[in-house]
């Protein structure tokens, strides 16, 4: 490498540091990762899946692999299991659950598939301490609840996230999975370190969380939650992980995310290139309710200040990693040129080869964690780092584009053609009215939130 900046040597200064900075702060992380520990179980537990635990599963599908999923939450001895669809899909759903657990799930329906409506109109029918939100593909082992339920014997904690694994669609994983696999593996290092670091968390996944009941029956938190507005226009049907992140944060709650094997749920991704719209849409969220939360309500500088930095970080992230092949292709121009009319001492291939060479060994390093239990997926380590570039190509495309709202990868949900009825203030709608949450106790936020 220094061979390579040998003749203009000063010129590549501000780059080294920019790769110094990314790489100090990822051995950072590693170290956090390291030294992180889950809550261990406690001798005498406060909470009982049995007693204490609902899960809220707002689907619109009745397949096989919603029937696999609801075995496995089954395992966990939950009190209840709320399954809330659209109305059109009450039959296939009831009958799924009269095959799995009639006595332990219930069906209910909102008029259209709206994830949030769904979640609002669980929450109303939930008379356990803790609800716990489920992807209907979120596959979990038996220890779950157990591990997840230790955390509220703190009585600040709010909400609790779990660390995520690839479930393959077929036999094996393709080459979407697999990159979704990678994605997974920084995301639990970098959610662990995060915890580890300041107790803070950017998102609580959608995929599988627990909440305190109390906080949400107030209904402030679901008007908020239902008639969430991007620029007071768009309404967001998505992102409801990141909004329920964001109020714990915003009304003084802490939360805690268990990574380890006992709190490891399974999920499927997109087999093929619609992977892709998964990206875009989680992009887009991202960008609107990391922008919130730095710029608008201002909570984590103060009550998360490492979370602040990663939010900003990912701010700035798409153009630090654009300017290495931006470098390259302008030294390769300049290669063209005889060394005595402002030409460069190396030929191309020597800049293309050095290049890749430091990708292939960096992108590999990064993701050592995973390849350490997978080491076959190393192969795929060129394409993860094409994907890289075409990733940070698209946050800038995702910043530009946060009107769209449509969900992206179901038809029905958060469509354009829905707009109209999403539009419609919820608590119009008699089966939701706004202040009629059911058991709701204004007092029990603060008894909890006191301990």
């Amino acid at each position: 490498m220094l061979y390579l900046t040998a003749d203009k040597f000063p010129v590549f200064v501000p780059f080294g540091i920019i790769g110094f900075y990314r790489y100090f702060w990822y051995i950072i992380r590693l170290l956090a990762y390291a030294t992180y520990r889950p809550v261990p179980l406690p001798e005498n537990p406060t909470y009982s899946a049995d007693e204490d635990v609902t899960i809220i599963v707002p689907t619109i599908d009745a397949g096989e692999e919603f029937r696999e999923a609801a075995f496995s939450w089954l395992e966990g001895n939950p009190r209840e299991i709320i399954i809330v669809t659209e109305d059109k899909m009450l039959g296939p759903l009831q009958d799924l659950a009269n095959s799995v657990a009639p006595d332990k799930i219930r069906v209910l329906t909102v008029p259209f598939a709206n994830k949030r409506l769904q979640m609002a109109h669980g929450i109303r029918n939930t008379e356990s301490d803790i609800i716990v939100f489920a992807d209907d593909d979120a596959i979990w082992p038996s220890t779950l609840l157990p591990t997840v339920l230790a955390c509220f014997e703190d009585q600040q904690v709010g909400g609790v996230g779990t660390s995520q694994r690839v479930k393959p669609c077929g036999e094996r994983l393709t080459i979407w999975e697999v990159l979704a696999a990678f994605r997974l593996t920084i995301r639990n290092i970098e959610i662990a370190s995060s915890t580890h670091i300041d107790g803070g968390i950017p998102c609580l996944s959608g995929r599988t969380a627990a909440y305190r009941t109390v906080i949400l029956k107030d209904p402030d938190f679901l008007h908020g939650f239902t008639n969430d507005l991007w620029l007071g226009k768009y309404h967001l049907n998505s992102g409801d992980d990141k909004f329920l992140t964001r109020w714990m944060v915003s009304h003084g709650w802490n939360t805690h995310v268990q990574v380890c094997k006992e709190a490891e749920l399974l999920s499927t991704m997109k087999p093929n290139w619609r992977f892709l719209k998964q990206v875009l849409r989680w992009t887009r969220n991202t960008w609107r309710s990391d922008m919130r939360s730095v710029f608008k309500e201002r909570y984590v500088w103060t009550k998360h200040p490492y979370v602040c930095y990663t939010m900003i970080d990912k701010f700035i992230n798409p153009l630090t990693l654009l300017v290495g092949p931006i470098l390259v292709i302008v030294l390769i121009v300049k290669s063209t040129k005889p060394i005595d009319q402002g030409g460069y001492h190396l030929p191309a291939w020597r800049i293309v080869v050095s290049y890749l060479v430091w990708l292939l060994a960096t992108r590999s390093l990064k993701l050592l964690p995973h390849l350490w239990h997978n080491p076959s997926h190393i192969i795929y380590i060129p394409v993860w780092i094409i994907f890289g570039y075409y990733f940070a190509i698209m946050k800038i495309y995702a910043l530009f584009t946060l009107h769209e709202t449509g969900w992206g990868t179901r038809t029905g949900i958060g469509d354009p053609a829905q707009e109209k009825m999403d539009e419609e203030p919820l608590n119009r709608m008699p089966e939701y009215g706004g202040n009629e949450a059911r058991g709701y106790d204004p007092e029990a936020v603060g008894r909890a939130r006191k301990g």
